[in-house]
């Protein structure tokens, strides 16, 4: 593996922005401040920042590759290799792809699922994102769940998500009914009677949830709550271990997950915009006010990092705070101890920013597991000739 030097930058070390550089070996950092290059690739990172790359514990805006037109179909081969380039482009570096197991077929039907886990697992050497698996469980979906377990125990579960996306089939929801039908691809009443003998089961869902949370937990896998519309709801999925709430709905909810210690995620794309596009919890005021421990990409892979630069912006949260939201903080979330920070001995995945223009930050260069995967301006290519300030100056 090639070293790397980083010739200084406005880098985040700790809780500090210092001026200093970086080297590189073996998919670590093992200096900071270090003078000289020790060979390799030399990238210059004057007037750059140097940042941790980006960890994304929610993201689905992969389904777009795999369906860009309601009943297009690609092969997720294709679908998963471009999505680790747009990944990468925006800085994301470990990424957990969160695909639905619904009980609706389709786009986030059962073969879907079995297809995606197969293809992360077989093109995960070849992408310069860390790629994992998030499981979005329906929890009506009571069909999976020996599957399911089996995949647990076999560690092929990064994350566990409890999903429970029934409401949307009512009338009072027709528009997020109408694309859940559409990506079925029922005809409107077939989809009708699917919903109706799924609810006649409703009985068995507690008991299944318990069991899949009970195994994740003896397994070590992370676990989230999706959408919690209260503290109850929220308590009810702490008591078994489900420490991770995901988009609770109400800032009463998140005001209770705060207090009890468990991580708060919400989505970045609703930072970007300035609200919810379903009209619920603004991500910005959750921050400002405590009540977001966690930014995800949701369904818009570039809107982290914009994200994180709109909140200083705004005079929401300093830079190093910002930044916690997509980098330390969701590593900590997903048991991730070796990434996260800029520091020595961490995994060296690192992103070289220009953010002179404000609300705008462009990526010069990102380094993954210690390698150089994605370089937009050659200019900052130096070379493997030290010490490396002679270099810069002829």
């Amino acid at each position: 593996m090639t070293d790397i030097f980083i010739d200084g930058g406005r880098t985040l070390a700790g809780s500090d922005i210092i001026e200093t550089s970086l080297q590189v070996s073996n998919g670590e950092i093992i200096s900071i401040g270090a003078e000289h290059a020790r060979g390799g690739i030399c990238l210059d990172a004057r007037d750059l920042l140097v940042l941790p790359g980006i960890i994304d514990l929610h993201g689905d805006a992969f389904e777009r590759q795999l369906m860009p037109r309601p009943g297009v179909d690609f092969p997720v081969d294709v679908a998963l290799i471009d999505s680790d380039r747009q990944v990468i482009a925006n800085g994301i570096t470990t990424v957990f792809h969160g695909t639905t197991w619904s009980w609706e077929p389709g786009l986030r039907g059962a073969e879907n699922a079995r297809l995606l886990l197969q293809a992360i697992e077989t093109l995960r050497p070849q992408l310069a994102a860390d790629t994992r698996f998030h499981l979005r469980q329906e929890t009506y979906n009571l069909d999976a769940e020996a599957e399911i377990l089996h995949w647990i125990a076999d560690g092929r579960i990064d994350l566990l998500a409890f999903n429970d996306h029934m409401d949307l089939t009512t009338f009072s929801k027709p528009a997020k009914r109408a694309r859940m039908v559409e990506r079925s691809g029922l005809s409107s009443d077939d989809f009708d009677q699917l919903v109706q003998r799924v609810l006649s089961r409703a009985d068995a869902v507690p008991a299944s949830i318990a069991r899949l949370a009970q195994a994740a937990n003896a397994a070590d896998v992370p676990t989230l709550s999706h959408d919690d519309v209260s503290p109850a709801m929220r308590g009810d999925f702490r008591a078994l271990g489900v420490a991770i709430a995901e988009f609770p709905i109400n800032e009463e909810t998140a005001i209770a997950a705060a207090a009890a210690g468990d991580f708060i995620v919400y989505g970045a794309p609703n930072v970007v915009r300035g609200g919810s596009h379903t009209g619920w919890t603004k991500a910005s005021d959750m921050i400002a006010k405590g009540l977001c421990s966690i930014l995800a990409s949701d369904y818009y892979y570039p809107a982290q990092l914009l994200a994180a630069f709109r909140l200083v912006a705004d005079g929401v949260l300093p830079l190093p705070q910002a930044w916690a939201l997509i980098s330390a903080n969701p590593a900590a979330a997903a048991g991730l101890t070796d990434r996260g920070v800029i520091s020595q001995g961490r995994r060296a995945d690192l992103l070289l920013i220009d953010d002179s223009v404000v609300l705008r930050p462009r990526i010069v260069a990102v380094i993954a597991n210690g390698r150089l995967v994605h370089l937009t301006d050659a200019d900052r290519l130096l070379g493997v000739r030290s010490p490396l300030r002679a270099i810069a100056a002829e």
